[in-house]
């Protein structure tokens, strides 16, 4: 199947070379040149303009954008919209924001497009290991496609599904990511807890080997913990600073719109957000709240 992928950063040029493998035509944009010439020497035909990505693909055109959220997916679509025909296929891959994606894909129905939302976990590792894909859209749209998603999956039955309406991929992927958020946090609570207990000299490396296999915590996030672990046990040089993508706060406002409480990651969030401030006012308040009504000492900065 013929298909262009919009946007070469790392998991898009990696979906690309895994379709190329896996027997699809594709032809890449990118708006920078290097990650071009790297499809290139992949085997896909590079097309500098969108113009020239909608000459070199037949009809129906299939275009997979692998962009950031926002703005630029917004604005990006709007632009590729003026060199498609009726009845090409959108294809937004990208973490947008599923509220966007139901406005958007409203705007490109109505417009005469197909689109398709698929929300698209396996990071690094999807080129090798195959990736997770939550899909929203049309039935028919989503089973024309299904060569591209069985390519892409795991297997071909395994790791990808059709899950709703335009909009209903990437809402499960917020939730998936929102998950995420609290299953790391609850490993790292954990080590830092056995790390803090001296007097058994507890090597965390192995402990986390040991988990990997029959325990009921195994997953392939501590099967990397375990490969970080044992490539720096101590975690010498690195920062405690945590960024946040956007998706576990969209989960968090969520949960306060349904009301439906999400504690755990919520408090997962809140946890980024500590890691985040270099100088946390609310703990430099607490220890002047502690001098005013008891007397007691402030550490005070060198």
């Amino acid at each position: 199947m013929q298909l262009a992928i919009l946007g070469l950063g790392r998991m898009g040029f990696n979906m690309l070379s895994r379709l190329i493998q896996g027997g699809h035509e594709l032809v890449a944009f990118n708006r920078s040149p290097a990650p071009l010439e790297r499809a290139a020497a992949e085997g896909a035909d590079p097309a500098p303009t969108l113009r020239e990505v909608a000459a070199k693909l037949s009809s129906p055109r299939i275009c997979w954008t692998m962009l950031p959220a926002g703005d630029v997916t917004e604005q990006f679509i709007t632009a590729l919209t003026e060199f498609l025909e009726p009845g090409d296929i959108i294809i937004d891959g990208g973490n947008s924001y599923y509220k966007d994606t139901v406005r958007r894909g409203d705007r490109l129905v109505q417009q005469g497009f197909k689109f398709v939302d698929v929300g698209t976990s396996g990071g690094i590792w999807g080129l090798t290991e195959g990736y997770s894909l939550m899909i929203g859209g049309e039935t028919d749209t989503v089973e024309y496609l299904r060569p591209i998603f069985e390519t892409l999956a795991p297997a071909p039955d395994k790791g990808w599904g059709h899950v709703g309406p335009h909009g209903a991929g990437h809402f499960t992927k917020m939730v998936h990511n929102g998950i995420e958020y609290g299953m790391m946090q609850a490993f790292a609570e954990g080590f830092a807890l056995m790390g803090s207990k001296t007097d058994f000299h507890l090597d965390l490396r192995q402990i986390a080997e040991i988990w990997r296999h029959g325990s009921v915590v195994r997953s392939w996030l501590l099967d990397l913990t375990a490969r970080a672990l044992a490539e720096n046990s101590s975690l010498e040089g690195i920062a405690p600073y945590v960024p946040d993508s956007g998706e576990g706060r969209w989960t968090v406002l969520e949960s306060v719109e349904q009301g439906v409480p999400l504690p755990v990651i919520a408090l997962s969030l809140a946890m980024r957000f500590r890691s985040q401030d270099d100088s946390p006012f609310a703990d430099k308040l607490l220890a002047v709240m502690r001098e005013q009504f008891g007397g007691h000492a402030v550490k005070r900065e060198e």
